[in-house]
């Protein structure tokens, strides 16, 4: 590929990143306008650029079928009914509530992607937050922070580990025994970290609870049957694919959307066209313009280029690969959202270790189903738990984040960059430590 074509793709890359992080323009448009700057110069088609985008038609279709199915049961209260119930159970303290957040995500987050997780959960928390008198953005952040964490427990709770897992073939059990303990002591870290977080909201007290408006439930019948659908999709959620015709989770969240619009509009409950016009577009056009202009980095040799470099530098030195790689792609993951980072870095550190001699080539058949050589696995877990943890540094660094700012949006306040960098920076800063540390002593002495 032309080299004028490499620095044109980077370029475009390192200046949307630019106008994202100074908020010059909105997220959505100045990726928009990057992945468009792509076709224009002929870097590639319009029609490869759909083909970038079509690679992650299951995320795309995930986020609009839970957007669709969480938007649909809106007219039922049923939100703002449990966020009262949660502030009751809390009784009214800071500190609690805080500690409940993080209760509720870390259990669903485990099983359920971390970005379907926030969708399902996300809605509950600004009338939360109004009820006990505190700001509802540090609250979305911290949801979007532990959801991302503990998407280490399980191989399925992450995009990216599941991306990474599958590309070595480690099994669900597999991943219990050797790296779940990594996702406990991410979402410790956390807790820890919680009093110095949040301190306003820590110390909040809500003495008054008597007064506390009480919603009440709308279409009770509605609601009956529509809690079918949610049970029905987070069932298949967890086990559709292993089924003897797998069904996979984007499938799953459609079926449910197409079901909850039919309910609603049979039942009258709200329309097609209100529902349909709700859902996050934003988000949605800035994942598929962020899938382009990764693409663009691949198509032109970038992301090549670095597998090569890391070649030269690391050789075949695993400890230090293993570091680097989880400080290195930490780092970049907190600007670059995970999942198509990952998607492009398997290739390349299957290339890698294959180059330096540390793996065979079979390893680079996409059918490869064997093991992989033991010695080169810490280099993967490395890579999972960077491009995980490391998407709690910024606002775009994993598609919880985005969505989490969407549903913001959708209530009134938009999450600036430097909001979510003041939470998110030194959790992530913390956890790559301590990530470091756990992968020195499990896999490294």
């Amino acid at each position: 590929m032309e080299n004028w074509q490499a620095i044109v793709a980077t370029t475009t890359f390192i200046s949307v990143i630019f106008l994202v992080i100074t908020e010059c323009i909105h997220l959505t448009i100045a990726a928009f306008l990057g992945a468009l700057i792509l076709v224009f110069t002929n870097i590639m088609t319009l029609n490869e650029a759909i083909g970038y985008i079509s690679r992650s038609h299951a995320t795309l279709g995930l986020f609009f079928g839970v957007m669709v199915l969480v938007r649909a049961f809106e007219p039922t209260k049923i939100f703002d009914y449990l966020a009262t119930q949660i502030v009751l159970l809390a009784k009214g303290k800071g500190k609690r509530l805080l500690l409940g957040i993080v209760g509720i995500t870390t259990p669903i987050c485990a099983f359920l992607p971390n970005a379907t997780t926030v969708m399902l959960l996300a809605p509950l928390i600004p009338p939360m937050a109004e009820e006990i008198g505190v700001d509802f953005v540090p609250l979305l952040i911290l949801m979007v922070l532990v959801a991302n964490s503990a998407g280490l427990l399980t191989i399925v709770g992450d995009p990216a580990t599941f991306i990474v897992g599958n590309a070595v073939n480690i099994s669900f059990t597999d991943y219990l025994v050797k790296l779940s303990l990594g996702g406990v002591i991410a979402i410790a870290t956390i807790l820890i970290m919680l009093p110095w977080l949040f301190p306003k909201t820590w110390r909040k007290k809500l003495d008054d609870l008597e007064h506390l408006p009480h919603p009440q439930i709308n279409h009770p019948r509605i609601l009956a049957i529509g809690s079918l659908i949610i049970a029905f999709v987070l069932i298949f959620f967890v086990f559709g694919e292993n089924l003897p015709i797998p069904i996979s989770p984007a499938a799953v969240a459609l079926l449910g959307a197409a079901l909850a619009l039919l309910l609603a509009h049979h039942s009258q409950i709200d329309s097609v066209n209100n529902i349909l016009r709700d859902v996050d577009w934003s988000t949605l056009l800035f994942f598929m313009s962020t899938f382009v202009l990764i693409g663009g980095l691949e198509k032109t040799g970038v992301i090549d280029g670095i597998s090569e470099i890391l070649a030269f530098v690391l050789g075949k030195n695993i400890a230090l690969g293993s570091m680097v790689l989880l400080f290195v792609i930490g780092i970049i993951s907190s600007v670059i959202p995970n999942i198509p980072l990952v998607a492009a870095m398997v290739p390349l550190l299957k290339k890698y270790v294959v180059n330096v001699g540390l793996a065979p080539a079979e390893i680079l058949s996409p059918d490869f189903q064997g093991q992989f050589p033991p010695e080169v696995l810490p280099l993967f877990y490395a890579m999972m738990f960077g491009a995980t943890l490391g998407g709690n540094g910024t606002l775009v660094g994993a598609s919880a984040n985005i969505v989490a700012a969407g549903v913001s949006e959708l209530h009134g306040r938009r999450i600036s960059f430097k909001t979510f960098l003041r939470y998110g920076f030194p959790v992530m800063v913390m956890q790559l430590f301590v990530a470091a540390f756990y992968i020195t002593i499990r896999f490294l002495m």
